[in-house]
């Protein structure tokens, strides 16, 4: 399946399940609790090889209570991105694209304001590479190590923005409950 395909049946997903987390949304925030589970669309900001700006989408289950570690919440993710670079002239032109995907563990501290929800995360992602051109540069395992937060402006919707390692340096999003 090509990038553009890819990326149309994301867009697509990620509108349907807005249009019905935007029906149902009704002001206040439950958070983050085990049985949640989100998807929405980021963007990645100061990207890794030369890249500017990263696109995606973001899909993360809260599993289960962590008791004995602080009464956090353990969550699964799955980040699927798409950034490309360029450089050169003329003759001596190269291009690179890249797809990464990735699966992280998140542990989300509870706080009593639900509204919030801040986390951290470990994972291992795969990333494709595709050039055209002179340059080089191969597919392979990358490692995701993140910190963020979201806000729950809505039962079913919140803002999200994390740091680290992974696609780009800094992602932000709009996640929907599914």
């Amino acid at each position: 399946m090509s990038y553009r395909k890819t990326l149309s049946l994301l867009a697509a997903l990620l509108a349907m399940s807005s249009t019905d987390s935007l029906a149902q949304a009704k002001g206040g925030g439950t958070g983050f609790t085990p049985g949640y589970t989100g998807l929405g669309p980021v963007i990645g900001l100061g990207g890794i090889n030369g890249a500017n700006l990263a696109i995606g989408g973001r899909f993360e289950h809260a599993i289960k209570d962590l008791p004995s570690m602080g009464n956090g919440i353990l969550g699964f993710g799955i980040d699927v991105n798409y950034y490309s670079y360029s450089t050169g002239v003329l003759s001596n032109h190269a291009s690179w694209s890249y797809m990464p995907i990735g699966f992280s563990a998140n542990y989300h501290i509870r706080l009593d304001d639900r509204e919030w929800d801040p986390f951290v995360g470990l994972g291992l992602g795969y990333e494709i590479v595709s050039v055209s051109g002179f340059g080089s540069a191969s597919s392979g395992l990358y490692l995701i190590a993140r910190a963020g937060a979201r806000y729950f402006f809505s039962p079913n919707m919140a803002v999200q923005a994390d740091v680290g390692a992974g696609a780009a340096t800094l992602s932000l999003g709009l996640i929907f409950k599914i």
